[in-house]
């Protein structure tokens, strides 16, 4: 299987470092969230658009990006997964079991939701540590992770959705989540899921690192197949995250609705997709061709990472996950990369010859890499 590897990313194996001085990461968790868009039109109203929408529109410099970063997530929230809500001072607490056991409370309505995770701390290097969080898990291997200082977390989604493809699970107003915020039990899975990876990440900010020996100025959010999916859309809601790495996301994640809807093989597209992780509304306003009408597409989602970083990886052999319209979606994305002079921020590795969420031995260099670049110091 022929390997496609942007250019981006061969630039970050081989060590080649930008000057511009972006932003790695944000010490909040949106900024610029005054720019969220307050009113939308109705999809019907919506213009067709046949290629791809422009993620840049409207952007001249790096100072137009936190507007308009800002205008794709409300379009995203707004027709494709549900609201992600704003937190309000005091409403999110935390303490430790133990020396290893992190334990977040959060309070809305009278309702409490509580987040638990282990934190498995390196044995070389001091604190305070990068970490990197499984989505679930982390299906990476721990051998990229050895003689480096990084922890591992992992942020069970179960806590606040506990929505599974297979077994027993909740239906939508079921949820821990739903408690919180009846108002929103129409929500995709995706929205609830990256709320709670914030709740996580406010967690460990409380505390702090005397507490819970992790810089969380070097977090990492990692997760393969619908859990990569969980893991880009938790790094691009959540500016404190410094590198998203989406292992074999499939439609819905980094892939293009409008390349996939157009493929004639049997791909995961807007239509065939999993629709207790996307507001239903979506498709019954955008399937079909309709799908033009959609006023975004997934280009745009992996942007929103930018100006951190994001590395995606596919595996071309499990045709399901539609990989050419990832790597349609990489090529737009990349672009928004470029045009602030960080494009070895971002890459895009596409191998086959392995298993499903199976890292192979060739893919290593360029993990390592964006570990080491964008997680260590």
């Amino acid at each position: 299987m022929k390997r496609i590897l942007t250019i981006a990313a061969l630039l970050c194996t081989i060590g080649v470092a930008t000057t511009v001085a972006q932003p790695r990461v944000y010490e909040q968790e949106n900024t610029g969230a005054q720019f969220a868009l307050k009113q939308f039109k109705a999809a019907s109203e919506l213009p067709v658009v046949k290629g791809l929408p422009d993620a840049l529109e409207g952007v001249s410099g790096f100072g137009d990006w936190e507007r308009r970063r800002n205008e794709i997530g409300s379009l995203i929230q707004h027709y494709g997964i549900g609201t992600k809500p704003a937190m309000e001072p005091g409403q999110v607490t935390a303490h430790m079991e133990g020396d290893t056991a992190i334990v977040v409370d959060v309070t809305v309505g009278g309702e409490t939701l509580t987040l638990r995770s282990l934190i498995h701390y390196p044995n070389v290097g001091r604190p305070p540590y990068a970490v990197m969080i499984g989505t679930d898990m982390l299906t990476l291997p721990r051998q990229l992770f050895e003689g480096r200082p990084v922890a591992f977390m992992t942020f069970r989604s179960a806590d606040v959705n506990d929505y599974k493809q297979f077994g027993k699970h909740h239906d939508r107003g079921e949820h821990h989540f739903d408690r919180l915020y009846p108002a929103l039990t129409s929500n995709g899975a995706y929205s609830e899921w990256a709320w709670g990876m914030s709740r996580l990440i406010d967690g460990l900010q409380l505390l702090g690192p005397e507490v819970t020996k992790i810089d969380t100025r070097h977090i990492g959010v990692s997760g393969c197949s619908y859990a990569g999916k969980m893991a880009l859309y938790c790094g691009a809601f959540d500016e404190r995250i410094a590198l998203t790495i989406a292992q074999e996301p499939g439609g819905g994640g980094a892939a293009a609705w409008r390349t996939s809807h157009e493929s004639t093989e049997n791909l995961e597209n807007l239509d065939k997709t999993d629709y207790h992780w996307f507001l239903e509304s979506q498709l019954e306003n955008f399937g079909g061709d309709n799908v033009y009408r959609l006023p975004y597409d997934q280009h745009e989602l992996c942007a929103m990472v930018c100006p951190r970083a994001l590395l995606l990886l596919g595996n071309p052999d499990y045709v399901w996950l539609a990989d050419g319209s990832m790597r349609v979606s990489a090529d737009a994305a990349q672009k928004v990369w470029e045009r602030f002079g960080i494009a070895d921020r971002f890459g895009c590795d596409i191998l086959g010859g392995h298993g499903h969420c199976q890292l192979p031995l060739e893919q290593y260099a360029i993990v390592q890499s964006f570990i080491d670049r964008f997680l260590l110091k």
